[in-house]
């Protein structure tokens, strides 16, 4: 038996290539996210949302990737694969060291989007393209806080 993932907006937009904005423009359309972006009563019927409300952040929902999908492949999007992942990441955060005066976001910056579980694959094929740049992990010491936080160091 197979189980689904279920992902954040942001996190299953990423997935397809999509920002979080786009992927919810198609989940709109189906129907299944209100004015307010939450999953509305049919995205829960169909299995495509979870609603989850944490008392202490702000509302989470979860997106089923697999039911999710079927809605925003039609549109012509489809899952991009790890490598290619990881690939567009090393690509980024190369160029963006070499720097250029029309891109305002820093380097560091730009690394705090990158997903963590491609972190330690990205920083190996930085370092053998050259690039001194690396994205370093670390958590911060604040008891309330129980998201990772970034460093990147070059």
């Amino acid at each position: 038996m197979t189980t689904s993932q279920w992902l954040t907006l942001s996190d299953l937009g990423r997935s397809f290539g999509l920002s979080a904005r786009h992927c919810g423009h198609a989940l709109d359309h189906e129907g299944w996210r209100d004015s307010n972006g939450h999953p509305t009563p049919e995205a829960i019927a169909a299995g495509a949302a979870q609603l989850h409300n944490n008392h202490h952040h702000r509302p989470s929902n979860r997106w089923n990737v697999d039911i999710c999908s079927t809605v925003i492949c039609p549109h012509g999007n489809h899952p991009i694969n790890r490598s290619e992942q990881v690939a567009q990441w090393v690509t980024l955060l190369e160029a963006m060291e070499e720097g250029s005066a029309s891109v305002s976001t820093s380097l560091e910056q730009m690394a705090e989007d990158l997903p963590l579980d491609l972190i330690e694959e990205v920083n190996l094929q930085l370092s053998d393209r050259g690039c001194r740049f690396q994205v370093q992990r670390f958590v911060e010491s604040s008891p309330a806080s129980n998201q990772p936080n970034l460093s990147a160091s070059a």
